[in-house]
């Protein structure tokens, strides 16, 4: 409230003040006494409206250290416990020390005192002589991102003097977690450098035409054990699980063509080889079938001759011996039994020769020859 005052303001002589609502700007005129009733009240809520946020204010900093300390408790509660996963392992700390290496769990640590590390020990991807999008991707991921060459680790020269493009993909993990922090600054840096170092002295050792075609895999054995020894010397807490060559081809694209003729007429060159090797299978056995069989029927036959002979030998010397006891009952025996195998198949005319007439014999008259020809036959001789 604003307030103001003017003698003789009515006309009356007395005293008057001149109110002003500050609020609304409504003016009032008021005696000298009632004004003055009313300035002091408006000074004493003044001055009470100026207390009272004094009052809230000391009330609200009494809770502020309560409030911090609160905050303080729960933060050291909510640090004082770590989980670890089973694709982890934790490497805690005591002001800087290494006191214990953890596996998979719950644990409780000492706040600000001890530190917890966690180390992810799952297998990883590094490719060597081409980037992708994520070029340490976790394995078997690296196959879905964009393929880039990178020729500066790529390109390498072989025994016969000539320039070739391998591409390797190293697959590793972490073996020990404290060695994998404190031994070295960068771990997987180092792991590639000795990667490429023992691909170049392996790749050396060969020729082109090897380490495009037949040699890959010798080659990605050797580059394996040589890296696995390197590992163990440097201990930097990492193991190689797998190395596997991605690619190996010429620089530039003219060379590259002719390697693919030269590779596709070595492919149609092993195709015609194992078509004939095929075909030697299937036909060496039969061959020695028939072979077998041949000289099976030759034995047989053999045996049956030898049969033959020996049993003829043998009548032939039964023969000689009733012979030599009887010899003309058993010579006239072999004349009829030659007879009977020779005239059955001949026409037989028996005459005198002095008459016209003859006399034709059949095999109904074979008989009857036989007797006419064994009475005439001791008469010949």
């Amino acid at each position: 409230m604003n307030g103001g005052f003017g003698k003789n303001f009515d006309g009356s002589g007395g005293n008057f003040w001149k109110r002003t609502d500050a609020a609304t700007g409504a003016e009032t005129i008021v005696e000298e006494a009632s004004a003055q009733d009313s300035q002091k009240k408006d000074k004493a809520g003044q001055q009470n409206q100026r207390r009272r946020p004094d009052l809230k204010s000391g009330r609200s900093w009494k809770w502020i250290p309560v409030i911090v300390l609160v905050l303080i408790v729960l933060l050291v509660i909510g640090d004082s416990f770590y989980k670890v996963s089973e694709q982890e392992q934790a490497v805690l700390t005591l002001f800087g020390k290494v006191i214990d290496i953890k596996g998979a769990g719950l644990y409780f640590k000492i706040p600000i005192a001890e530190d917890v590390t966690l180390v992810d020990t799952t297998t990883k991807g590094m490719p060597i002589g081409y980037s992708t999008d994520d070029a340490y991707s976790n394995y078997g991921n690296s196959s879905t991102n964009d393929y880039i060459v990178n020729e500066h680790e790529a390109v390498m020269i072989t025994s016969d003097f000539n320039f070739v493009d391998v591409d390797f993909y190293l697959e590793y993990r972490v073996s020990d977690p404290q060695k994998y922090l404190y031994a070295s600054a960068q771990p997987e840096a180092v792991l590639k450098n000795l990667a490429q170092a023992c691909i170049r002295s392996t790749v050396v050792n060969y020729t082109v035409d090897d380490v495009i075609t037949t040699g890959k895999s010798q080659i990605q054995s050797e580059v394996r054990e040589r890296l696995e020894n390197e590992l163990k010397k440097q201990d930097i807490g990492l193991s190689v699980v797998n190395l596997t060559v991605q690619d190996a081809e010429p620089p530039t694209d003219n060379v590259i063509a002719a390697f693919k003729a030269v590779e596709t007429a070595k492919q149609g060159k092993e195709t015609s080889v194992n078509n004939a090797k095929r075909y030697q299978n299937e036909q060496i056995p039969q061959a020695e079938a028939q072979a077998d069989q041949v000289l099976q029927q030759a034995e047989a036959a053999k045996e049956a001759r030898i049969a033959e002979a020996q049993g003829q030998a043998e009548r032939f010397n039964r023969i000689y011996e009733e012979y030599a006891k009887y010899p003309d009952v058993t010579r006239k025996r072999l004349f009829y039994e030659t007879m009977e195998d020779v005239l059955p198949q001949l026409k037989v005319i028996v005459t005198d020769g002095s008459v016209q007439s003859y006399l034709p014999l059949t095999g109904a008259d074979m008989t009857e020859e036989a007797a006419v020809l064994d009475d005439a036959e001791p008469a010949g001789e």
